[in-house]
């Protein structure tokens, strides 16, 4: 984990700032996994550092788009639809 924070630092990921007025702080947490070769022994240990989604708020934190992506995607089917059946 150390190792980890230490990139962080070293490849100047992040920039602390004071907390805005209004606004959640999304939390964090570590997800630990091994890596493995092909007998199945540890190599090596990683770890990973992953917001919280749970505590996010729609259109406070993120804005969700799925209506756009699904517009599209009927609109795409219409189109397949067409050049299917030729009906230019």
């Amino acid at each position: 984990m150390q190792e980890e924070l230490n990139q962080f630092q070293r490849n100047d990921v992040w920039d602390l700032v004071p907390k805005p007025s209004q606004k959640n702080i999304i939390g964090t947490k570590w997800v630990f996994r091994n890596k493995l070769n092909e007998p199945g022994e540890v190599t090596r240990n990683k770890a990973r550092l992953v917001a919280q989604g749970y505590s996010q708020q729609e259109g406070i934190d993120y804005t969700c788009n799925a209506p756009f992506i699904y517009l599209i995607i009927l609109l795409a089917y219409i189109v397949y639809y067409y050049i299917l059946y030729d009906f230019w």
